[in-house]
């Protein structure tokens, strides 16, 4: 990858090469060309300080973004993206952590948080009128790139800290892996730029690939689906959530959607059939976290076709310039089917947390990624996903895993989501508790589990709720649903 790395020489390489086509697009309306693209970027590097400023963008999806992302790798700043459905206390705990100095906000975000520049304001567009900073010619690998939050499902949120050279080991992975895009395709943000969709604008934009933001700045299954009928060789990053809801419109493939990479929390079996009969092979599935983003294992779309559930349930294998291990708790080496922590080790992998050497300790360990999820390799080298280790319910010292009973659970037509977890129990120390959207009784779940999983394994009781709580990335909030218990 050289040693004179900086993400912006991705824009650099594509104004050259494709100058005059388009760059950014809101809806169907083209905003920039690749030139123009890096010339905004370059005269909004020239006003935002010295390097290693942490610069944050507290916005829903907007076209703005991406210039403020290569604006920021210009002038070796720090990219402290905030996820927009955070409360502004929450974003504010975010902004004091990372010592940001400059936040641009959309007008919905800034009215409520607190010395913020609007995007697009007047105060924006004089930035816009600065001399352009000439692009970095050497910035060090290691240099940090973007502060990645962790979503704050276990409590406050922490910074994973991204270098340009973690972040171009995603890009190469991704191009040789999941995805060949050239100056003729589109990428389609209908998943959070704060996330992993705007961790995907890096391969895109080396490839020319244009840019397209919704005009609702979120995700409506509809617009999606319509604006991939209109730009060409469109793909996408979705929630697993999000694919369910554009299976739920009835609608077939767009002509022009060629891969949805979905990640991000667990695609189930069932649900996984559901989208491919209605879509057909245009399917990736990726694992990742915040500190190795994107990028731990895999499935390609071709892995997909004619494959068995136990693939469909697995996340494939590991990906390319990484390494991936189950350990015992001893730190020795898991056997093929037994279940230990997954881990993993790589140029993707972050550089520590911000500020934080005590949790940068326990999650780096001997070069390895203790990515805290468990999880087993079967004999086809296949690793399948069973839980978070704090989420693995542990009820008269059997380990039960939520993720296998949510997918039996997700076999039956009366359950629309279910989502698992255990409560205190004095007799077994835990109990098994299974909340459930949908219309089947008990006693038929029962027999149901009954008929497909071992006894012990059956939940004690049933919860029944009109939705399972998710955050904005759509991952279910167990630890919400711990609390209904409390």
């Amino acid at each position: 990858m050289g040693c004179q790395v900086n993400l912006f020489g991705l824009l650099d390489q594509a104004a050259a090469r494709f100058s005059d086509r388009g760059a950014v697009f809101c809806g169907e309306r083209q905003l920039h060309t690749w030139s123009q693209l890096r010339e905004r970027s370059l005269r909004l590097s020239a006003t935002l300080g010295e390097p290693g400023t942490r610069i944050a963008i507290a916005s829903e999806n907007r076209p703005e973004i991406v210039e403020l992302m290569f604006a920021t790798w210009a002038a070796e700043c720090v990219f402290v993206p905030l996820n927009y459905k955070l409360h502004p206390r929450e974003m504010e705990q975010i902004l004091d952590d990372a010592g940001v100095s400059q936040v641009f906000a959309s007008p919905k975000i800034g009215a409520e948080l607190e010395g913020a520049e609007i995007i697009s304001s007047t105060a924006y567009s004089e930035r816009l009128a600065a001399a352009p900073k000439d692009p970095p010619r050497i910035t060090d690998p290691s240099t940090l790139a973007w502060l990645f939050y962790t979503s704050g499902t276990t409590g406050r949120s922490k910074g994973a800290m991204l270098t340009h050279r973690n972040l171009m080991a995603m890009t190469v992975s991704h191009l040789a892996d999941f995805d060949s895009p050239d100056h003729n395709c589109s990428l389609v943000h209908g998943a959070p730029m704060s996330h992993g969709s705007g961790l995907y604008i890096p391969p895109y934009v080396l490839r020319g690939a244009r840019q397209v933001i919704p005009e609702s700045a979120a995700f409506e299954p509809e617009e999606f689906l319509d604006l991939c009928e209109h730009h060409p060789g469109c793909s996408a990053f979705l929630a697993p959530t999000m694919v369910q809801r554009l299976v739920q419109t009835g609608r077939s493939c767009p002509r022009n959607l060629k891969t949805v990479v979905y990640g991000g929390g667990p695609m189930y079996v069932e649900s996984l059939k559901k989208a491919m009969a209605a879509f057909g092979p245009i399917f990736v599935q990726l694992y990742g976290q915040g500190e190795a983003p994107m990028t731990i294992t895999g499935l390609r779309r071709a892995d997909h076709i004619d494959a068995d559930d136990a693939i469909l349930g697995s996340v494939g294998y590991a990906r390319s310039g990484v390494d991936v291990a189950v350990l015992r708790e001893d730190g020795s080496t898991a056997a093929t089917s037994e279940i230990g922590e997954i881990v993993c080790r790589g140029d993707v992998v972050m550089s520590g947390y911000w500020n934080n050497p005590e949790a940068t300790a326990k999650t780096l360990q001997d070069g390895w990624l203790r990515t805290g999820d468990m999880g087993s390799f079967d004999e086809r080298g296949y690793l399948t996903l069973r839980d978070r280790s704090k989420d693995v319910v542990i009820s008269g010292g059997s380990n039960i895993y939520p993720r296998e009973v949510e997918e039996v659970l997700l076999e039956h037509p009366g359950v629309q989501e279910a989502g698992v977890v255990g409560a205190p129990d004095e007799e077994w120390g835990e109990v098994v508790v299974a909340f459930i959207v949908g219309s089947a009784s008990p006693e038929e779940l029962d027999a149901h589990l009954l008929e497909r999983i071992a006894r012990f394994k059956r939940p004690k009781r049933y919860e029944y709720i009109d939705e399972l709580p998710k955050n904005s990335y759509g991952k279910v909030l167990k630890r919400a649903l711990r609390e209904r218990l409390a």
